[in-house]
């Protein structure tokens, strides 16, 4: 794997653990009325449910976005407002930026939705945002944009993905991928899903997130030691 410079981050489920309901309302209202009537269990993963809601976005088209706008950020403001913060971000992300990663956060949410996420101890620890509407669009165009604008190639980038729609576009961008193994039985799923295009590593805490780019900068240095050119390597794991 290539030197990272930068970790691109969607908040939904890689940065707090959001509640599937709100998603599954604007689905059911907006984009596919024939799971009106369904209501939403209480173990379904917020983040599936989102990639779901994406997938349905990007189907529909913009004009579905901007006939519902308020609606639609309302729901989104009350996912944010349910949502849980995992209580290693701001930890993870303080030892990142010491040393010397550029964070991203590049999201399908709203701007609203977005700012509201960041009014707690995240505010400071991003050193650009990108949402749904600074980006003028949602799942690549965030981290697209998030890139071009850090000046990043996305070899040297990575995104943290916990589902199998996140994996995909991080690998039709040539973004390293690394899995969020938030569920041990998706994850594993995840992990074995398309191993020649799969996540180039996982973690189950952010706490390891440092750690895991430690390990890669040293097989970086060694590479360069022993060749005297950067090498690639095609997948590494902790």
């Amino acid at each position: 794997m290539n030197r990272i410079q930068a970790i691109l981050f969607e908040p939904v489920s890689c940065l707090a653990e959001f509640p599937a309901a709100p998603f599954n309302e604007i689905a059911a209202r907006f984009f596919d009325p024939r799971k009106r009537a369904r209501p939403t269990p209480p173990s379904q993963s917020g983040s599936r449910s989102y990639w779901h809601l994406l997938n349905l976005i990007e189907a529909a088209g913009p004009l579905q976005i901007e006939a519902n706008r308020a609606a639609i950020e309302t729901l989104e403001i009350q996912a944010v407002a349910a949502a849980a913060v995992y209580e290693d971000v701001a930890p993870a992300l303080s030892e990142l930026q010491a040393m010397g990663i550029n964070l991203l956060l590049a999201s399908s949410l709203s701007s609203h939705a977005v700012g509201r996420f960041l009014q707690g101890p995240l505010r400071d620890c991003f050193s650009a945002i990108w949402d749904r509407d600074t980006s003028g669009g949602i799942k690549a165009a965030p981290l697209l944009r998030a890139l071009a604008a850090a000046s990043v190639p996305p070899e040297t980038a990575m995104f943290l993905a916990d589902t199998a729609e996140a994996l995909k576009v991080s690998r039709n961008l040539g973004i390293n991928a690394i899995l969020m193994m938030n569920d041990p039985d998706e994850a594993r799923r995840l992990a074995l899903h398309n191993p020649a295009g799969g996540p180039a590593g996982g973690i189950v805490s952010l706490h390891e997130l440092p750690d895991f780019l430690r390990l890669i900068l040293a097989q970086h240095a060694t590479a360069q030691n022993a060749t005297g050119e950067p090498r690639l390597d095609s997948q590494a794991s902790t």
